[in-house]
């Protein structure tokens, strides 16, 4: 079995006014743009009193090389998301209102091909070449992502005028 490890975590819960297919087209388009597929796992609209509530799961992942793959998840929730005009620069403009979150994760996911599951001493070899042959290799692949998901978050935040910390 492959084997994932999480490489890094961060929740970004906005209240306010956003337009939601901005924000939609501006993350897919920062993934596409990486060099990452994304899949859509989950999308899921409910009508409630105060607005709509919107669930969506993507999976992005790019293969960096035939041993490591790297995966960034994103778990929408959008809450009371409603029609409204907000004015900008003088001039009102259709956009959303409500509270939106995202999780953003970083994985790596080591031997995704499954190439040294066949055999136990494949196992143990696997074991023996990630600690010792391709340590700092395995470093540099995870400080990359972190940089990505990190990079994604930074840009997110900048579109929805969040202050960085």
């Amino acid at each position: 079995m492959a084997q994932k490890k999480e490489v890094y975590k961060e929740k970004i819960k906005q209240v306010g006014n956003w337009k939601y297919t901005d924000v939609y087209e501006m993350l897919f388009s920062w993934l596409k743009n990486s060099g990452y597929k994304v899949t859509e796992n989950d999308y899921t609209e409910k009508l409630q009193g105060n607005g709509k509530e919107i669930l969506i799961k993507w999976t992005a992942s790019r293969k960096v090389t035939d041993y490591f793959k790297y995966q960034i998840t994103l778990d929408w929730h959008i809450l009371g998301m409603t029609d409204t005009e907000a004015e900008i620069g003088g001039r009102k403009t259709k956009t959303n209102k409500g509270e939106i979150a995202i999780e953003f994760k970083g994985n790596i996911i080591n031997d995704y091909e499954k190439r040294w599951e066949n055999h136990q001493f494949w196992k143990f070899l696997r074991g023996i070449y990630e600690n010792y042959i391709i340590r700092s290799s395995v470093d540099e692949y995870e400080n990359d992502l972190e940089d990505d998901v990190r990079d994604i978050i930074k840009d997110f935040k900048a579109f929805l005028r969040i202050p960085s910390q």
